[in-house]
């Protein structure tokens, strides 16, 4: 994008962090210097893999900032600094005098406002461009408010000036702009390490390795807002290493277990539409990946409406998962953080009683920690309360807690019963891998009976497409416990997949204001 800007618990206990290691995104090579064949000879070395059009570094889809919620941002504080500068006009001493001058004295000031950010947007001030330099941004900057002040004091000065009290326009249009200048100085910075980080332009991979691969390609050259981080083609052992910069990074077989996955937004498919028995054959082969998938539309006047998404102005056409919804993720985002810092708060106490009667009970460490699924299959480390006996715990998650299970302990049962020992999960909320509600996180490779359970339902990666949580529709729904047989795999998947599905502001608080009450008043046998 152009960024627009001021735009079911596992039944095995964790392994210890230094068995589990979480991929982790690093700093990446940089790309080849210089053009033309140099360029690409460059590209071709062993070793270099990254491409043209790879960040510097990698972030996990989750981490991913809407360029529309940075732009909401900057708005606002030019507006506060704005309204702090006619403050400051009126009486440096007493800020406030404003609330107490006459209305035709403000108003003026109001207009004011109301012309500079009409001005900033119209200049397209507020969208900072890929290649856009410091200078140019500035220059937006300036014309801006030289256009809206020039407005301004032509049609509100003689009204100042007829005035017997108040100050004139020509300070507070001075220390506005100083403001609004060093703000958009350090909005430009901001954005370019955001940039630099991964963290702001959208990361894809294209599945086909044609005409259409190409075309997106170039796109995302010109338009500089793109990251495309490979190419997967079954074709890829015939073909080129790479293709206009990009690498070929596999087939589609591949690319179901990539570990670059967990940081692409959007998969494309970039075979030609026309190849109707292919792009049938790649959708059912894809649609067990979290990833939203799209099609790459190449032929005009096929597609319309809201199923139409664009990326490096490309139209595209969704055909799993679904559109990011920036609002509704900024919603539950705060919600996580408002409720989690007050959870935190009000736990600790309790968290610190538990973790004295761990410790107290049997030996070993307070905390287990243990890598589980999170959004879009990204491996994460889940902390909880240590619940069984450390010569007992199952790391590779094989075997589901049972009833009874002679692998917990004495504090352990109490602990799991009411789900306690995830108190500590609050941190994982707080940042960011988790949420507060969400499908619960499931151990890497768990087991039910002697298959692994995510091969037990196709869809079963589709619940990751939102955030693992610590409460969770299923376990209100009586989907609390083990998941030992295929049918319970299926339901508590049917489950995660409809909470996806529906989630809201209003469900997510439903549903923690029902977790509490199912703990306390539901099945006693039940195990988790």
């Amino acid at each position: 994008m152009s960024v627009a800007v001021v735009h079911a618990r596992t039944s095995s206990e964790p392994q210890d962090a230094a068995e589990a290691p979480v991929k982790k995104a690093g700093r990446l090579s940089q790309s080849p210097k210089g053009k033309g064949p140099d360029r690409r000879k460059a590209e071709r070395k062993a070793g270099d893999r990254r491409g043209a059009l790879r960040p510097e570094q990698l972030a996990p889809s989750r981490a991913r900032m809407a360029g529309r919620g940075l732009a909401i941002s900057l708005h606002g504080t030019d507006l506060l600094l704005m309204a702090l500068a006619v403050a400051l006009t009126f009486n440096l001493a007493n800020p406030l005098a404003v609330a107490a001058s006459p209305f035709a004295l403000v108003l003026p000031y109001i207009a004011g406002i109301g012309l500079l950010v009409a001005s900033l947007t119209a200049l397209n001030a507020y969208a900072f461009k890929p290649r856009e330099t410091l200078a140019t941004h500035l220059a937006r900057v300036s014309a801006a408010f030289a256009l809206a002040g020039i407005a301004t004091l032509i049609l509100f000065g003689p009204v100042l000036g007829l005035a017997s009290e108040g100050p004139t326009l020509a300070p507070w249009l001075a220390a506005t702009f100083a403001l609004i200048y060093l703000a958009h100085i350090t909005a430009w910075f901001i954005v370019r390490s955001l940039r630099k980080a991964g963290k702001l332009s959208q990361n894809i991979v294209l599945v086909g390795g044609g005409k259409n691969a190409e075309r997106m390609i170039e796109a995302a050259y010109a338009a500089g807002d793109v990251n495309i981080l490979g190419i997967f083609d079954d074709r890829a052992d015939r073909g080129p290493p790479m293709i206009r910069g990009v690498p070929v990074l596999g087939d589609i077989n591949l690319l179901l277990s990539h570990k670059v996955m967990p940081f692409v937004d959007k998969v494309v498919i970039a075979v030609p539409s026309a190849a109707q028995d292919r792009v049938r054959q790649l959708i059912d082969r894809l649609r067990v990946l979290p990833n939203p998938i799209t099609l790459f539309v190449d032929i005009e006047g096929e597609l319309r409406g809201d199923s139409i998404a664009r990326v490096a102005n490309a139209p595209l056409a969704y055909l799993s998962g679904a559109p990011n919804d920036e609002m509704r993720a900024a919603i539950k985002r705060a919600q996580d953080l408002v409720i989690g810092v007050t959870a935190l708060v009000l736990a600790l106490p309790v968290m610190a009683l538990i973790a004295l009667a761990v410790k107290l009970d049997s030996r070993g460490p307070i905390f287990f920690k243990q890598r589980r699924h999170g959004f879009n299959n990204e491996e994460i480390v889940v902390w909880k309360f240590r619940t069984m006996r450390v010569e007992a715990t199952d790391h590779s998650a094989k075997r589901q807690v049972q009833a009874g299970d002679n692998r917990v302990t004495r504090v352990g049962r109490v602990l799991r019963k009411f789900s306690l020992d995830e108190l500590p999960q609050i941190v994982n909320v707080l940042s960011g891998e988790m949420s507060l509600v969400g499908p619960r996180p499931h151990a890497i490779g768990m087991m039910t009976g002697d298959t692994e359970s995510h091969a037990l339902v196709a869809e079963y990666a589709h619940r990751h497409r939102m955030k693992p949580g610590m409460a969770g529709w299923a376990a209100i729904q009586g989907s609390r416990g083990p998941v030992d047989t295929p049918a319970l795999v299926r339901r508590r998947v049917a489950l995660d997949i409809e909470y996806v599905e529906r989630q809201s502001f209003w469900l997510d608080m439903y549903i923690m204001a029902m977790t509490i009450p199912c703990l306390v008043f539901g099945d006693s046998d039940a195990v988790r």
